[in-house]
């Protein structure tokens, strides 16, 4: 049967539409032109995919500003953690008013309003509102506790606080003994943040050691790293967390306690990508770069480090990424269980102890604002793994 000219002209113009589409598509996700795709390297192509995942893109920016708080926790915080004041208890969040018209015109002028006491007649207990009246200037990089910034710069400079001394600001309200919840909260996103990091990574160095040897020699090294990780993953995680978390001494220290919540996290979370690791190295271990690097004399670890991991750098990045929100709420759930970091350890589980029970929550729903930053930082996470998982491949349109 014979095409006719108008058919066959009509398939080649729908030939060209697809194609055209297609190289649409291809410089609107990677916004360049088709020679610069052609010879840029592999990480212009995944951070040309990255910026278009505008969700990962303002999660990233997100995750800066989460870990300069953590850089900066002590310029940041207008309070050391552990003051108090017992005047204060359950002092509500004060509103920050960043302009003042008292003068008769509109000034940039930082204040909050004071507090004063009233007796609620129903309850007959104290209760504290924000007096109009009375307010209270904030300045600026002003004077106040000394500390050590980055642990060896000293220092006492901090970044917003009340201008006269005797003043007391609480701009996310206090606890049960009158400590101010925004610095608590600052310096637990010091502690909650880089126990993630620092689990992830032993977690990272194992996975990828344990897992690229069981791929890449095989045999009875293999069956013996897989049954471990078979007998690792069969136990129940959550009552497994709380056994070797209540095993710990009372008598060890909060720093002791931080590095074996580490270290237990880290022991039990490596098997996932362990198992990811063996499965690429299966398959990557006879393509012909490989076999063309074993016979140019290349050591067995040159071949693993040098040729095989950098193949699937980019899947290790956003396994990282989507690993760290687990143990970040790994450490919560333990701490607020009371298992895990103890006070004068702060951490965003630590925090939310004192909003275990709904007469807490009922008196100062403030306590539960560590919970937002769990949650702002989980989701940060999550979404910028999604989008390194989706820049990981930028040839896929």
């Amino acid at each position: 049967m014979e095409t006719k000219p108008n058919e066959l002209q009509s398939a080649l113009a729908q030939n060209s539409v697809e194609d055209a589409a297609t190289e649409i598509e291809t410089g609107e996700i990677l916004g360049h032109d088709d020679t610069r795709i052609h010879v840029a390297s592999q990480w212009q192509l995944i951070w040309w995919r990255f910026r278009r995942h505008k969700l990962a893109l303002i999660s990233a920016f997100v995750l800066v500003f989460i870990y300069l708080v953590v850089l900066f926790a002590e310029f940041l915080a207008p309070y050391d953690p552990a003051d108090y004041s017992a005047r204060y208890t359950y002092a509500p969040p004060q509103t920050l008013h960043l302009f003042d018209d008292s003068s008769g015109q509109l000034e940039f002028r930082p204040y909050v309003n004071d507090y004063k006491v009233e007796i609620d007649p129903a309850a007959l207990r104290r209760t504290f509102v924000l007096d109009p009246d009375k307010k209270i200037p904030l300045h600026f990089f002003v004077h106040s506790w000394s500390y050590k910034l980055f642990g060896f710069i000293p220092t006492n400079i901090h970044l917003v606080g009340p201008a006269n001394s005797g003043d007391r600001i609480y701009l996310l309200g206090a606890d049960a003994v009158g400590r101010d919840v925004l610095s608590r909260m600052v310096y637990g996103t010091r502690v909650s943040m880089t126990i993630g990091l620092v689990s992830v990574a032993i977690s990272l160095l194992l996975g990828i050691f344990l897992g690229g040897i069981s791929g890449y020699f095989g045999g009875w090294i293999d069956d013996i790293i897989q049954r471990v990780i078979d007998f690792l993953r069969s136990l129940p995680t959550i009552p497994l967390w709380l056994g070797l978390a209540a095993a710990f001494p009372i008598t060890w220290g909060p720093l002791q306690t931080y590095f074996a919540i580490t270290i237990i996290l880290s022991f039990i979370g490596w098997t996932s990508l362990a198992r990811v690791v063996r499965g690429r190295f299966l398959a990557l271990r006879t393509e012909d770069f490989v076999m063309a690097a074993r016979l140019d004399g290349a050591s067995q670890m040159s071949v693993i480090f040098e040729h095989m991991l950098p193949a699937f750098y980019s899947h290790i990045i956003a396994s990282i990424t989507l690993a760290i929100p687990q143990v970040i709420l790994a450490e919560t759930a333990l701490s607020f269980l009371g298992l895990g970091l103890r006070p004068p350890v702060v951490s965003w589980g630590v925090l939310l102890q004192d909003a275990q029970n709904v007469r807490s929550v009922a008196t100062a729903p403030w306590l539960l604002i560590p919970a937002v930053g769990v949650v702002a930082a989980v989701l940060a996470l999550n979404f910028l793994g999604d989008g390194l998982r989706d820049a990981a491949d930028p040839y896929v349109h």
